[in-house]
Formats: C-alpha cells, structure tokens, sequence
C-alpha cells in the first residue's frame, strides 16, 4: 500500500478498481505485480476470475497455512509457473510435484544441513572481499549497477560452492543467459492464464529458448564430465552424484542433476542478489540503521576481517536481512491449482481454480504489520518473531516444499553484508524511484545504480 511515512522508496500501488480479462492480461505480460488486486493488500481471501477461470488471492495466515501444510495435497504448482520454468529447470526439486519431488526433496536434503552451510562461508566471504576490493579500487564518486554487482558477487559463490570452479565454466554467459530466459516469463505466465496452447508464439521466445538450450547443454556437460573424470571438490555437484535416496536409495541421472543443478543457480543466485540490492537501497535510506549494523559489526571483528565464525554474532544483519524480504521478497507471489474442491476459511473453492499467494500483499497487511511500509528491523528480534503466526512471513515459502536453501541464502546474506558495509557507503541519488517489476523475481524495475564511497 502506499507508503505515508517514505514516500521516496519503492513501493506497491494496486489498482483502484477492478481491471478487465484484456487490462489484466496486459498488466501480466508487463509486471504481474500491477495486476494483484487492492483488496489483496487489505482482507485475507479475495475471488476474481479470468476469462471465466476463478482466482483466488489468499494473504491472510491462517489461510496460507491451510494451502501450504494442512490441505497442501489439494494444491499443486499452477501451470503458469510450470510453463514459465519447466522448459529451462526441467522436473528439478522446484517444478515437480508428487512422488517426484518427494524423492528429489529427500535426497538433496542432506546437502543444505547446517553444518554443510557453514561449510560453505569461507567462500561466501571470499566473494565479498573480491567485490569490495574491485569498489575500493574504483575512482572516487564511481557509480555502480549495484543489481549486477551483486549478481555477480552472488554467482561467484554458486560457481565455487556448486560448479566446478571459475575455469570450469562461462560465468559472464551462464548469468546472461539466466536474464535473458527468465525476460519473457510474463507472457508465458500470460498465456497460460489465458489458457492458450503451449506452442503459441511469443515475443523473446526464440531468445529464451537459446538461453534455455545453453544453460541446460553447460550443466549437462559438467556433470558428465564430473560423472566421467571424478573430481576432489566437495561442492553441490558431488553432492548430487553422491545423493540417494534414503527410503529408497535411488539416485540421480545426468538430467536430473542438471536440471537441479540450473535450480539452484537460479533460485539461489538471483534471490540473495536482490535481497542485498534492496539491502542497501533501504539502508541507504536509513542511515541510522545503517549505523546500528556498522557498530554491531565492529564489536565482533574488533575492526579485523569478517570470519566465518563472526556470522552467526550479528543478530541485527540477519534481523535486517530478514526485514529487507518483507518488505522486498525476491519471490513475490506463490501460485498453485487446486486438484480438489477446498474450504478456505469457508470460502469453497472450485477444483482447477488459480490460487495465488500473493507473498508481497501479506507481508504488508496492516493487521500483521503496524505501519506496514516502514523499515524496521527489530520486527525480527526473537520475541517478536516468536509471537506472530508462522505464516506472516513467507519469502522462503512454506509447509513441506518451504525453500531447501533458506539458510544458505540468510548466512550468503549477512557474510556479504558485514563485509562489504564497513568499507563501503552506497548512496543512490536523490530522489531515486527505482520502481518494482516482477520477472519471477522482484526487480527494480529502473536498475539501482548506486554512487561508492569509501568510509
């Protein structure tokens, strides 16, 4: 809703009234965010339909707990965001349902146990120290493309915690080539609403195919070669050789490790990428928060290098980060298709209905939320964390398919947060709107370029 108290930061503006099938249609293919309905952002369940097919916009808690865990075998993934992904992730941990997913899920599982995680924050670290050495060696008064950057800090991790290493690999090709599929999903997502056929042409389709052969013929090649050639790195894709299922001890073909492995690059680059960029514009804007964390960080390290064991003492980074994603999840609204009539909070839901959890309307509803649109990290101190519903705060989704890289996403998070904010200030200029667009994920819609300063 709109913001009273900022009213320079990005921010949600639904519509005032009720859009039409060929306005709505339209506000799907350019920004899906401008076609939630405003009483999304105000009461719990909202019914609109489509070309005659019923959708549903549940925000509120309860409800959302109701299709994620309590009645989740009546939802599967909707068939827009399967069209908009399965062609580049295949029927990877993300886009399958059933007993498909259910053995992919148990058998990456161990692979994102704690102990794997903090395993992996020497590399996390690593990263950001590169990035902020390239900053500080910037001329003064530079301006960066700090979405780019901090993709680009983002897959440095994936690259070596995940891939083969840096040599193994085209970096700069593999990032682009996630961008340039994942820039036509709105009309993919639009058609299927609109219940076209799945070989209905659109603009950037060839594109995105290129894109899509590219990435998936990479991937499959390294786990081939890995398969074949055997490796001493411990990193996602021995993990992925080695994984069995413990029910039953299946493993993973070729295909399916490269169809996770895509999963996981994409998932997993692009959503802390943003939720760093959002980072610093919103402390950018709040210089007293900004201060808060500076001081937090240099009581830790004593002024020294952030270490792998300093993570975990920063409560108010991960507190930040936390807030950050509520006001800004990278996975902005949650859709799934109902395989039975539900009750809904004694709402009757049709069979084949769209149901859409619209993750950026509840993480601003003003019951849940005092002052929905204001920055406040201490939301998420432990007491006050504790006393809202498990469901107020979904940027990772939830129930059994909540996102398998949640911790490895909120530790990257924070390691590149303490590291590069004691040496760094970002400043966008004045007046900066950077604007929201969803493509999957939240961008800002006019990049963030962002003006370094050293401290």
């Amino acid at each position: 809703m709109p913001d009273t108290h900022q009213p320079d930061l990005a921010r949600l503006t639904p519509p005032e009234a009720p859009l039409g099938s060929l306005a709505l249609i339209r506000a799907i293919i350019r920004n899906p965010l401008e076609a939630l309905p405003r009483e999304a952002f105000e009461q719990p369940l909202t019914r609109r339909t489509l070309l005659g097919r019923p959708r549903v916009f549940v925000t509120g808690p309860d409800l959302i707990q109701t299709v994620l865990l309590t009645e989740v075998d009546a939802f599967v993934k909707s068939d827009a965001m399967r069209r908009a992904l399965a062609p580049a992730l295949g029927d990877a941990i993300l886009t399958a349902d059933g007993e498909r997913w259910r053995w992919q899920r148990r058998a990456v599982a161990p692979i994102f146990r704690p102990d794997r995680v903090n395993g992996f924050l020497q590399p996390m670290l690593d990263a950001a120290a590169a990035t902020r050495d390239r900053w500080l060696a910037l001329p003064p008064g530079s301006t960066v493309e700090l979405g780019h950057e901090m993709m680009r800090t983002t897959f440095d991790i994936i690259v070596e915690t995940m891939l083969s290493g840096h040599g193994a690999i085209d970096v700069a090709r593999v990032e682009r080539g996630i961008t340039e599929y994942l820039a036509s999903t709105g009309w993919s997502i639009a058609l299927a609403f609109a219940r076209a056929p799945a070989w209905t042409p659109y603009p950037g389709q060839r594109r995105a195919a290129r894109a899509r052969d590219y990435l998936r013929g990479e991937l499959l090649r390294l786990v081939e070669q890995r398969r074949r050639l055997g490796s001493e790195r411990d990193d996602l894709i021995a993990s992925l050789l080695a994984a069995r299922d413990p029910e039953t001890g299946q493993a993973m073909d070729d295909r399916d490790i490269a169809d996770n492995l895509l999963t996981f690059i994409t998932a997993g680059h692009e959503t802390t990428a943003l939720a760093l960029t959002w980072a610093f514009y919103l402390l950018a804007k709040h210089p007293e928060e900004e201060a808060r964390l500076l001081a937090e960080i240099g009581s830790v390290t004593g002024g020294a290098t952030l270490l792998p064991s300093h993570v975990a003492a920063l409560p108010r980074a991960r507190q930040t980060v936390q807030e950050v994603l509520r006001l800004y999840p990278p996975a902005p609204i949650i859709a799934r298709t109902t395989t039975r009539e539900v009750m809904l909070g004694g709402e009757r839901v049709e069979r084949g209905a769209n149901v859409l959890l619209p993750v950026v309307a509840t993480h601003r509803l003003q019951g849940l939320w005092p002052d929905p649109d204001r920055f406040d990290p201490s939301r998420f101190k432990p007491a006050a964390a504790k006393a809202r519903h498990r469901y107020a705060w979904l940027p990772f989704g939830g129930g059994p398919r909540i996102c398998i890289g949640l911790g490895f996403a909120l530790e990257e998070a924070v390691a590149i947060l303490g590291t590069l904010l004691p040496a760094l200030r970002l400043r966008p200029e004045p007046g900066f709107d950077p604007g929201l667009q969803m493509r999957i994920t939240l961008r800002p819609a006019r990049g963030m370029p962002m003006r370094v300063e050293r401290r």
